[in-house]
């Protein structure tokens, strides 16, 4: 590689560095134009809302009920994301639900956003509707006695919802809300509106009567409308609310707490006071056991630290404890990539190759090794971040990040750190290099 294509990338990656240390820590040497964005932080680390609610299961059959509250847990997962939580821990326990929303100060806020996602369902009137009808309005004449319920619940709810949106009624323009199930759900309400033709079906959203239209005649196509005499607001924020997610079953808060991160920046304390111990051992071994080799290495993890955390802030990662110790163990694999390298490039020296000879067959009967260990750690981390648990995908996407990065680091960085050297006075001084 000609002197004056190496001198310019080993420029741009010291440049790169540079502006990558002051993006993540501006105080440092407080230069102007950089941008003071603060790392996202966890529940563990920065405190939150505990919400604990319950599920009324009560009209779900026994073999439905666990598909029904992993949809619970789905919809409101998309409902926290859309307030803004970042990897919201959102749990399942029986017919409890636990709902943990990092950073979020307001409780009554959280509680109104998520409890603003609405339970869509759809009631056929009983068998004695007529009857019933006559009896409440004896019972409103007389002012006194209690009304009956004239509708029945139905299997058709918010749960079969696939989308809607506003609109608006081709003759009286006013607004209303047009809905459309999945497959499933059309199904069901095809055969909804042809048992119950020329009969009133009526339409709750949180157990509240919106509209009670009579079917004409059956529909197939799963689309449908919600009428209730809407302002144009009303219906908008209606339909955004049903698109979020309308329930399958509905909810009730039974607990609220704000949780407090002493514990979290305690451990976090310890992790990080333990990460830098083990990043300065990490170094003098480096330094100890391969001189000016290791110098190389260590600035090299200095630039893998400084471009891993740019990404975390410009991504933006949660970090909770368990994806700090996913970074951690990301660096602990980069120094490892190196030590292959140097291991190799050492033989080599042995052998009597020349210095150039040396790092280029160095490099190149590390990388398999090198290219095997970080993929397989990528694959893991992947399966790890489709399949686990808030906490886990955190931990699994540091993990990838870091893995990722610390190959182009090892590899490219410090190879090219190295070919400094080449034809110098210094490449000579073989003590420095076995």
């Amino acid at each position: 590689m000609p002197k004056t294509k190496l001198y310019t990338i080993v420029f741009i990656i010291l440049v790169s560095a540079f502006f990558a240390g002051n993006f993540v820590y501006p105080q440092f040497l407080k230069l102007p134009y950089f941008p003071n964005i603060p790392f996202k932080l966890g529940l563990d680390l920065q405190g939150g809302v505990h919400l604990l609610y319950e599920a009324d299961l009560s009209n779900i059959e026994e073999k439905d009920k666990k598909s029904s509250m992993e949809g619970l847990r789905d919809v409101i997962e998309r409902r926290v994301n859309l307030f803004g939580a970042r990897e919201p821990l959102v749990q399942v326990q029986e017919e409890r639900l636990i709902v943990e929303l990092a950073g979020v100060k307001d409780i009554s806020e959280a509680i109104k956003e998520i409890g603003e996602t609405p339970f869509l369902e759809f009631k056929e009137p009983k068998e004695n509707y007529e009857e019933i009808l006559e009896k409440n309005q004896r019972v409103m004449d007389a002012g006194e006695g209690e009304l009956e319920e004239p509708f029945k619940p139905t299997p058709l709810t918010g749960r079969y919802l696939k989308k809607s949106e506003l609109g608006f009624d081709e003759t009286t323009q006013e607004p209303l809300v047009l809905i459309e199930f999945n497959d499933e759900g059309a199904k069901i309400f095809e055969e909804l509106t042809e048992k119950n033709t020329k009969k009133p079906l009526a339409i709750y959203i949180d157990n509240i009567l919106l509209s009670s239209p009579v079917v004409q005649e059956k529909i197939s196509g799963g689309s449908a409308r919600i009428t209730g005499n809407f302002t144009i607001e009303e219906a908008r924020k209606l339909s955004r609310n049903l698109s979020a997610g309308a329930l399958p079953v509905p909810i009730r808060l039974i607990s609220q707490e704000s949780v407090g991160p002493v514990l979290g920046k305690i451990s976090l304390e310890k992790s990080l006071r333990a990460g830098i111990y083990g990043f300065l051992a990490i170094l003098i071994f480096l330094l100890i056991f391969y001189r000016l080799l290791g110098f190389f290495a260590s600035l090299s993890l200095l630039i893998y630290v400084a471009y891993i955390l740019t990404l975390f802030k410009i991504i933006p990662v949660t970090l909770t404890l368990a994806g700090i110790a996913g970074f951690l163990l990301s660096m602990g694999m980069a120094v490892d990539a190196n030590i292959l390298i140097f291991s190799r490039m050492r033989e080599e020296l042995k052998q009597g190759n020349g210095y150039l000879i040396s790092l280029e067959e160095g490099a190149k009967r590390a990388w398999p090794a090198i290219r095997d260990g970080n993929l397989t750690t990528v694959l893991v981390g992947l399966i790890l971040f489709a399949f686990g648990t808030s906490f886990v995908k955190g931990f699994a996407l540091t993990l990838v990040i870091g893995n990722l990065v610390n190959m182009f680091t090892a590899i490219f960085i410090t190879n090219n750190f190295l070919r400094l050297f080449v034809g110098t006075r210094i490449e000579k001084l073989s003590w420095l290099w076995r």
